[in-house]
């Protein structure tokens, strides 16, 4: 009975409070409304004036005016021909200075490496080396391999006292003009026997020599073009390295300022370039064993330098510094370093200054004002009887004694 009354009590307790709650709910809400309406008055700024509905309008059409697609063609049409030039013209300029800053990077590892591989090989590292590895590296103009035998001490000797300084005036060429010249020589097949010995001996007097590290003779002159290049490049950094015959006369300062037009642009291979044709038969002169990769009999060998005096940029040397172990050689020097690039982005300059005749070709040239970089015999594939006539050609067709010491590349 108690229970039963307990229960009752209860539910009509609930219901009760259930009621007050409601009313209690509707009157808050009531109050909040009006307290609202009074207090949220929002003030009218008299500093910002409100955009009037033209001004909104004239935005509106000014905007679908800018995403209409027929207007955006209409403007690309109407643009000033010079503006668009002069974008395509800023585009080439930034792609050409970034395959600079690429190409400079590339000759950077190539040099790295062939240093490395010098280092690997136990081959000795010259103060040059050194020095190259340091920051503020001295880079020199050009560097010119004279290649030379252990028969031509009296060409060596002829050249020394015509176009090549020696002595002092050698190291201020260096110093001043950042030109190194060398004659460039490799080693007997009996290391150390007379035919060395002599060389040191030679080089101890003059200090004019690089050697390298190659077996001399007449049908390796194509593996000694390639150790000369990757021995240069790690030796020197240079802008440019020539290959000269001793047989040739060449004027330095032509040859430089020939050079200079030439260093804005990359992979450049200079020389007088020629295409003769591809000897089949043995016991020829210039007798090519590999003839039948160049097709048919008859047929002629592609354009490149004759071998008497070629350049190179020092992209092209660390190329074949890099590349040193795959690069094939053919019977012919000149036309192996053709062959190397072949298959490259080079930049071919046919200078016919690099290839003149000795007198009287290169001296009435030189009296036209046309002084010749390089002078020389076809028939000899050098000048004939050089020791003995190289001071009459420089006589004739050598260019000031000052203009070396005058010249500013």
């Amino acid at each position: 009975m108690s229970t039963k009354i307990k229960g009752e009590l209860f539910s009509s307790r609930s219901l009760v409070s259930k009621k007050w709650t409601f009313l209690l709910c509707f009157g808050s809400f009531c109050f909040g409304i009006l307290f609202t309406d009074r207090m949220w008055i929002i003030p009218e700024s008299k500093d910002m004036p409100r955009p009037s509905v033209s001004t909104e309008a004239e935005r509106l059409k000014l905007i679908s005016e800018g995403c209409d697609p027929k207007n955006l063609y209409q403007k690309e049409v109407n643009r000033d021909p010079q503006a668009l030039f002069g974008e395509v013209s800023k585009t080439h300029n930034a792609i050409q200075t970034l395959d600079k800053t690429i190409s400079s990077l590339e000759m950077e590892l190539a040099a790295a490496r062939s240093a490395q591989e010098s280092l690997i090989n136990g081959a000795p590292m010259s103060n040059d080396v050194e020095k190259k590895q340091l920051p503020g590296k001295r880079r020199y103009l050009m560097v010119v391999g004279i290649n030379t035998a252990f028969s031509s001490r009296k060409r060596r000797d002829s050249v020394r006292t015509t176009w090549m300084p020696s002595g002092e005036k050698r190291k201020k060429l260096e110093e001043e003009k950042g030109i190194i010249i060398r004659f460039v020589i490799g080693h007997s097949a009996t290391a150390g026997g007379i035919l060395d010995r002599s060389i040191e001996a030679e080089d101890r007097k003059h200090g004019d020599f690089l050697r390298l590290d190659h077996v001399e003779g007449y049908l390796e002159l194509s593996g000694k073009t390639k150790t000369y290049f990757s021995t240069a490049v790690s030796k020197w950094d240079a802008e440019f390295y020539v290959k000269v015959d001793d047989d040739v006369h060449v004027n330095i300062a032509t040859l430089g300022e020939t050079l200079v037009r030439h260093r804005k642009k990359h992979r450049v291979y200079i020389g007088c370039m020629k295409s003769g044709p591809v000897l089949s038969q043995k016991g020829v002169r210039y007798h090519e064993p590999e003839y039948w990769k160049f097709g048919e009999n008859g047929n002629k060998y592609f354009r490149h330098a004759t071998g008497q005096l070629y350049a190179i940029s020092r992209d092209l040397a660390s190329y074949i510094s890099l590349n040193q172990h795959v690069l094939h050689k053919y019977a012919n020097e000149d036309v192996t370093l053709g062959a190397w690039f072949i298959g490259l982005d080079v930049t071919h300059i046919d200078d016919r200054r690099l290839c003149c005749g000795t007198p009287p070709d290169c001296e009435w040239k030189a009296q036209a004002g046309n002084i010749c970089v390089a002078s020389f015999d076809w028939t000899c594939s050098g000048i004939c009887r050089s020791a003995d006539r190289i001071k009459e050609v420089h006589k004739r067709c050598g260019e000031p004694e000052n203009a070396i010491w005058k010249a500013r590349f």
